[in-house]
């Protein structure tokens, strides 16, 4: 008589495991809701326009680093904006 009341137990864990897995993948998933993108919307093409203007050239240089970066800056870099 304990043995199939542990039964059931043993078997709650499996069932338990992929009702939780499936529950979560529903939620975060929301296949049934999302926004396809490429039947949804319609975008329109436009020529390209610009300009290939040469700006500088910098040729033969033994420089190791780039004049100006910012990468150890991390303030500057990284500037908070506030919301209005």
């Amino acid at each position: 008589m304990s043995d199939e009341n542990g039964l059931w137990l043993l078997a709650a864990g499996p069932a338990g495991a992929t009702a939780l897995y499936w529950a979560l993948y529903r939620y975060y998933r929301n296949t049934d809701k999302s926004h396809a993108f490429e039947r949804d919307t319609k975008v329109e093409a436009k020529p390209v326009s610009g300009s290939d203007r040469r700006v500088d050239s910098i040729t033969g240089t033994r420089e190791r680093r780039i004049r100006g970066e910012n990468g150890r800056d991390y303030r500057k870099r990284v500037a908070r904006t506030r919301l209005r």
